[in-house]
């Protein structure tokens, strides 16, 4: 489906489930059945930085566990590479300069065509960026969360990626679902809310709070302008240079930013 309405982006990560890795494989098989005489065509990610397996060497940034993670990633998608390979989230206590520079190696042995980074803060972006310059690999885009009601990345972030040549694509555009019309009348029973407890205790959170008024409000301010308060929404959820992606486990709310024209919801309104 999506891909024969011209969608050729699929972002991934190791740990992307559950359980773990099954992503990596699920699209191992579309691509298997379906894709694989289209793969010139196609841009596949994936991430490594969180949990994977027990031992000091599943987990944050360090080069062992980042390149076999990549190994592993490869073979669950049956790809001989990527072409672009993330390190999902800083590590505090492995050096930088090791974590980017299994970005690097892994450029090098044909592995990832190009790098990026996920989760990283304004600083840790600037350092990367100059450990890859000095390598020769141009660190080509970074993954933060950002919708309306996280907006953390217009401080710093987005000057620094501007003047790297860093491009941006943010995930958790629609705040998992709230910045729709899905949670207005609370928790629906079929919803990943429902069944996740983590999302299932920031979504509870967040309706109890001064937020659900907003929603209210945001939701009222779009159906004026449109019959599908959840469209206009998934459109750019801020004027500004980044491209936002819609994960989803429901092809009915898949389909609707597919289906629409774009819109915009420009500041002064928010």
């Amino acid at each position: 489906t999506a891909f024969d309405l011209g969608i050729t982006h699929f972002d991934l990560a190791n740990n992307y489930g559950p359980p773990p890795g099954s992503a990596e494989e699920t699209l191992g098989k579309i691509l298997k059945r379906d894709l694989k005489p289209y793969r010139n065509e196609l841009v596949i990610s994936t991430k490594a930085g969180f949990t994977m397996w027990p031992g000091p060497y599943g987990d944050f940034g360090s080069r062992k566990y980042l390149l076999s993670s990549l190994d592993d990633s490869l073979k669950r998608l049956g790809l001989e590479y990527v072409d672009i390979f993330y390190h999902h989230r800083p590590d505090p206590e492995t050096p930088l300069e090791e974590s980017i520079g299994a970005l690097v190696q892994a450029v090098r042995q044909g592995k990832a065509l190009y790098v990026g980074i996920s989760n990283y803060p304004a600083d840790r972006t600037r350092e990367a960026a100059e450990i890859l310059r000095r390598e020769g690999v141009p660190l080509l885009i970074h993954q933060p969360r950002y919708h309306m009601f996280d907006r953390w990345i217009e401080g710093e972030l987005l000057s620094v990626c501007e003047e790297a040549g860093t491009g941006i694509i943010a995930f958790m555009p629609l705040a998992q679902g709230l910045l729709t019309n899905r949670y207005l009348q609370g928790i629906p029973a079929d919803s990943r809310a429902a069944s996740s407890g983590r999302q299932r205790k920031a979504t509870s959170a967040s309706l109890m709070s001064r937020r659900r008024s907003s929603i209210s409000f945001l939701s009222s301010l779009l159906m004026a302008r449109t019959s599908t308060s959840s469209r206009p929404a998934s459109r750019s959820p801020i004027c500004s240079p980044v491209v936002p992606a819609f994960p989803s486990t429901n092809t009915r709310y898949f389909m609707d930013p597919i289906m629409t024209k774009s819109y915009r919801v420009y500041k002064n309104i928010i």
